[in-house]
């Protein structure tokens, strides 16, 4: 008798077959384990089969389930090359431009480094997502968006084909409203001591460079605010709250668009960006044109 296979439950599998666990693919896919246990089980009934067995606190699959993970895997892959013949694929309109940016990466470079592929001659509609890097990448994975902006490169943590093309650094640069400023701009980067500063959260590698290049001069500012959102960050700046620090490449239109002025910079610690591409090779004509003038024109 034929039977009809859910591919949603079939993906579920899937993931849950290269993750080794239904805890690890709960995180991947960012689904609860009790759905996903609901959803295999469902998936073992129609099959009349089961796919896994217990191995320790993980999971190892049946001579059935080895079957299914081979169709899988040729099902998926077939999907994500369909999605790539697509793309390529001429239609009426402007071909759809996805590109995904770190929240930590302050807009205005974000728009200097996307707008070239926006003045190629083809005719693309950019769309611009933002959030946490890894759940960029694993959109990056699935053909979900065509290129990630990060200030850190991908590394083999993470279990992702992609391909790192660095488009440069940037020294940075300090900056408070005008009555901060005044106190704190002589003796920098001494006058940060005790001083209130504002800083990207932990998880970002740059506050973590700053952090030991502060420690290292013995320098301990009061940090009165921590945030994910860089945009965020410079409105409190703005509201005269804090110090805060953004690449130096920008420090003009800090300045302008913000009311702020320049207490410092140093080149002792420097953000780097990163295009994450699925191509070894970029070919696609607007990632191209990005990673091409980041090189010889902005990051110069």
């Amino acid at each position: 008798m034929y039977t009809s296979i859910n591919f949603k439950h079939l993906r579920y599998f899937w993931v849950v077959a290269n993750e080794g666990s239904i805890a690890k693919a709960s995180e991947k896919l960012h689904i609860t384990p009790q759905t996903i246990s609901g959803q295999l089980s469902l998936l073992e009934a129609s099959l009349n089969n089961r796919l896994f067995e217990r191995q320790g606190r993980g999971l190892k699959l049946t001579e059935t389930g080895r079957v299914v993970l081979s169709y899988a895997d040729e099902i998926f892959d077939l999907g994500r090359e369909l999605s790539d013949v697509l793309r390529g694929v001429p239609n009426v309109g402007p071909s759809e431009f996805i590109v995904g940016a770190a929240s930590t990466l302050p807009k205005t470079i974000v728009q200097k480094i996307i707008e070239p592929g926006l003045q190629i001659s083809q005719d693309i509609a950019l769309t611009s997502l933002e959030g946490p890097v890894d759940m960029l990448l694993a959109d990056l994975a699935i053909h979900k968006v065509d290129l990630v902006l990060s200030d850190t490169p991908l590394t083999g943590a993470l279990s992702i084909k992609a391909y790192n093309h660095k488009l440069g650094e940037s020294g940075l640069t300090f900056f408070a409203a005008p009555a901060l400023a005044s106190k704190y701009a002589k003796n920098f980067p001494h006058s940060l001591h005790h001083a209130p500063i504002l800083m990207p959260t932990k998880q970002y590698a740059i506050r973590q460079q700053i952090d030991y290049w502060l420690a290292d001069q013995q320098i301990y500012p009061l940090i009165k605010g921590q945030f994910d959102d860089s945009a965020l960050m410079k409105s409190f700046g703005q509201a005269g709250l804090g110090i805060f620090f953004m690449p130096t490449i920008i420090a003009e239109e800090v300045c302008k668009n913000f009311g702020v002025e320049i207490i410092g910079e140093t080149h002792d610690v420097t953000q780097k960006f990163f295009a994450i591409s699925a191509e070894r090779k970029v070919k696609h004509p607007a990632v191209s044109a990005i990673c091409d003038n980041a090189r010889n024109s902005l990051f110069v």
